[in-house]
């Protein structure tokens, strides 16, 4: 059906409410109005009738259902100057009637003239349909009894014969069908809201020819795609006509092509009885093209294949069931839920106890403790209940303790739920596979700033920005970890800090259970699942030998110099320490670290935190990156080793504590090589140190939430190589300084929430490479003379009265976006 077909209906809806409206307005116009209103509704349900049917019209009907789509138009724009006409001026008022009263009349000629040919002419084509399809059910009534004297014989001659095997089969798969927990006790257990979403797309969503449901092994989708199939509903949508095909990892494409195509045209018929059809009873022999059918396509692994499995047919839907996302394919995707807490518990007693809830004789507490380490998710709670079932008391305290430390219970929990997820893993290329893996070097439930994954993947696994910025959109696709992105994301100067992803505890404890293979000194990743009062002893007894490590993630509570003890990393790369203090002492061992390239600090107190032993960083020659987030930084001197190597900085929540100003240090001579700055959310930063202007090699200049900062350095024109500019949310600065025009490589300015900021700079018009200007939040009167002269200007964001303005200039190829309100601070809530 083409575009036109599916709008027709909401127009005359929406100018029923209008008519409505003009009833209660304008006396004049009330009586056409309640007449034409009148013609509507009766008009509606046979509009609706041809949107839902799933059927292409042909080229004349079509041409009809064009002229009334343009009438009903011409109404409601009608119906809207009714509304807006004064109802004392008689003159306007009795023009709006005749013209009513032509829509009236173009509406009912339609009703009483070519509607009802097109009845006439489908009463025509159903009776040839008709015989046609009962002279083909007899030919094949005659194939069936020819054939009946085979059905004791079978193909190979012996007992049973083929159709006692398909009877067979057919019992196996209705056995399969009601799924392990019996008179579907699943499908009550938080998959109803699935199901509604699922049967929207489906169902009412006619537009979306080809639509997925996606989720993280183990969470539920195949059983959510069988409830769908089983579903009265969706059954008497498409007239049984469902096809449930398995695709699975190594599919037979011409085979699974075969059977969707005799689907589709209605030849499945004795020769589909090993098909997985459902259901299997109401086989039909003949359907025509354009008839409602549903496709599920579950399990599948590919997009090449998937491509060859889609068939482009009027009124043929395809559902896809994977791990995966095909945006490029699926029109819509839904995300399987994992379960509810109240919905977990009752899954894993059913699997652990038969039953629906804790028995009285169960420990509550403890039942409790081991269902929340499953995080939801129904094949862990499934295997685990399962593995516990019958067994005595202390096994089960062993399992919670276990499972708490995120550890296996015992091999065959390991096995049958880790071993299965990381199915999902082994179709990821080499370096895809290794950042997967480097998610586990990060506490559970918290959200991870990107920009720290990016310089990780950057320097230690060889890649640009860009290609680590790839690889996180892969992941995704692949249900490995869940984006979570500010509003402006995704453009070319995104700020990756801007950006944070989350990942599903299971996937989390995959990451470490495939990272913690071999001995501890030989693995690749050296890591801490869990928040502990000290290191692990197993590190403490292996200490003696060198780590070979890449990446060391630490994750501890307060640590003081004594806490720590000497360990060797010849090989390490990437040092992330995730505490939880007020107080925290650099670990000695740094000095072993000879090629350290990214340090990561991040605390989870909710105080900053002083850092002890903060002269270690003079050790660190080989250090490219640094974040340091919630922290107190501690004073640099004269005195310190340049860090020659440093090119990036982030300081994130930190109290800067003069430590930058130029009377304490000159930052040019420490970090000669820096390229990135960024400062967010750092309250007690009021100036900005001048230092930082002498650093010729900073290209990006980020400073932003700083809600104390009152000015800019009166040097910040000597960035010469400055490209990057970001001042958002700063609303104490009232002014950019006039050398922001001298900035000549500047390519992108965010000034977005610097609510009190006056104006631009009167010359900014001398910036000829600036592409982007972000001034979100920002109501300034007026703009510079200059800015028309901004010739290489493509895109600007600002309020709607700031709209105008740029208009004003009218430059060819600018392009002025009124922003989006957009308000959260989601990210801080980690705490």
């Amino acid at each position: 059906m083409v575009v036109t077909d599916l709008f027709v209906g909401e127009i005359a809806t929406e100018l029923i409410k209008q008519l409505l409206e003009i009833s209660r307005k304008s006396g004049l116009c009330k009586s056409n109005a309640k007449s034409l209103m009148a013609g509507i509704e009766e008009l509606l349900p046979i509009i609706q009738e041809i949107k839902f049917s799933g059927v292409e019209l042909p080229s004349n009907r079509q041409f009809h259902l064009d002229h009334l789509s343009r009438t009903l138009s011409e109404g409601l724009e009608l119906s809207k100057k009714v509304l807006k006409s004064n109802r004392w001026n008689v003159y306007k008022s009795l023009q709006l009637v005749r013209k009513m009263e032509k829509i009236e009349k173009k509406i009912y000629m339609f009703i009483n003239g070519p509607l009802q040919l097109h009845l006439l002419a489908d009463v025509h084509h159903m009776r040839f349909e008709t015989a046609e399809r009962f002279d083909k059910l007899e030919w094949s009534a005659k194939k069936l009894e020819e054939s009946i004297g085979n059905f004791k014989t079978g193909l190979g001659g012996g007992g049973g014969g083929w159709v006692e095997e398909a009877v067979k089969k057919l019992e196996e798969e209705e056995m399969n069908w009601e799924g392990s927990f019996g008179n579907n006790f699943y499908s009550g257990l938080g998959i109803e809201e699935g199901k509604r979403k699922v049967k929207e797309m489906v169902i009412e969503w006619e537009n979306l020819n080809v639509v997925g449901i996606c989720g993280i092994g183990g969470s539920g989708k195949t059983t959510l795609a069988n409830e769908i199939c089983r579903d009265d509903q969706v059954k008497c949508h498409f007239g049984n006509r469902i096809l449930f095909l398995t695709v699975s990892q190594s599919p037979n494409v011409e085979n699974l092509r075969a059977k969707i195509c005799r689907f589709i045209t209605g030849n499945d018929g004795i020769d589909g009885m090993g098909y997985d059809l459902v259901p299997k009873w109401n086989l039909q022999f003949e359907w025509g093209i354009g008839t409602p059918m549903l496709i599920v396509l579950d399990d599948v692994w590919s997009l090449p294949v998937l491509e060859q499995l889609i068939f482009k047919v009027a009124g043929c839907k395809t559902l896809v069931v994977s791990r995966f996302k095909f945006p490029n394919v699926c029109n819509a995707t839904y995300d399987v839920e994992l379960l509810r807490r109240d919905e977990a518990i009752s899954l894993f007693c059913h699997s652990a106890f038969g039953k629906t809830s804790i028995p009285p004789a169960a420990d509550s507490n403890l039942v409790k403790q081991i269902v929340d380490e499953c995080k939801g998710l129904p094949l862990a709670l499934k295997v685990i209940g399962a593995l516990l079932r019958d067994q005595p008391e202390m096994y089960w305290v062993s399992a919670g303790q276990r499972l708490s430390r995120g550890e296996p219970i015992c091999e065959s929990h390991e096995s049958k739920l880790l071993d299965r997820m990381a199915i999902s893993t082994q179709f990821l290329s080499k370096n895809v596979r290794e950042c997967f893996l480097d998610l586990g070097s990060f506490p559970e439930d918290k959200k991870i700033p990107l920009d720290v994954l990016i310089n990780m993947w950057v320097e230690i696994h060889d890649v640009d920005p860009e290609e680590a910025f790839a690889i996180l959109v892969e992941l995704s696709n692949k249900n490995l970890l869940t984006l979570v992105k500010d509003a402006r994301a995704g453009d070319m100067y995104s700020s990756y800090y801007e950006i944070c992803i989350m990942q599903h505890d299971v996937l989390r404890d995959l990451a470490i259970h495939l990272s913690s293979c071999g001995d501890v000194n030989d693995r690749k990743r050296l890591l801490m699942p869990r928040r502990e009062a000290q290191l692990p002893k197993e590190w403490e007894r292996n200490a003696d030998r060198p780590f070979d490590a890449q990446i060391v993630s630490i994750h501890t509570g307060e640590m003081k110099e004594m806490d720590w003890f000497r360990m060797d990393f010849p090989k390490a790369e990437v040092l992330i320490l995730n505490f939880s203090a007020n107080d925290f002492f650099l670990p000695p061992f740094i000095d072993d670290m000879p090629k350290l390239r990214a340090l990561v600090m991040i605390n989870y107190s909710p105080s900053n935190a002083t850092i002890g032993n903060f002269s270690i960083f003079s050790s660190l020659a080989n250090l490219r990156s640094l974040w340091l987030e919630k922290v107190s930084i501690g004073r640099l001197y004269e005195s310190t080793v340049p860090l020659k190597n440093l090119r990036k900085i982030s300081l994130i929540l930190c109290k800067i504590n003069k430590s930058l100003d130029e009377s304490v240090i000159d930052l040019s001579q420490i970090f000669p090589s820096l390229s990135e700055l960024t400062i967010d959310h750092c309250e007690d930063l009021i100036h900005l140190p001048p230092s930082i202007c002498r650093i010729q090699t900073l290209k990006s200049l980020s400073i932003t939430n700083c809600h104390n900062l009152e000015k800019l350095p009166p040097n910040l024109g000597n960035l010469k190589s400055l490209q990057i500019l970001r001042l958002s949310a700063c609303p104490t600065l009232k002014m950019l300084p006039p050398c922001v025009c001298d900035l000549v490589w500047l390519k992108f300015l965010d000034i977005s929430h610097c609510i009190n900021l006056k104006g631009l700079p009167e010359w900014i018009g001398k910036l000829s490479r600036l592409e982007k200007i972000d001034m979100r939040e920002c109501s300034l009167m007026k703009l510079p003379y200059s800015a028309a002269s901004l010739e290489s200007l493509r895109k600007v964001i600002c309020e709607e009265d700031v709209f105008w303005l740029w208009k004003e200039l009218k430059k060819v190829n600018l392009d002025v976006q009124v922003a989006e309100k957009c308000y959260g601070v989601d990210w801080l809530d980690d705490d």
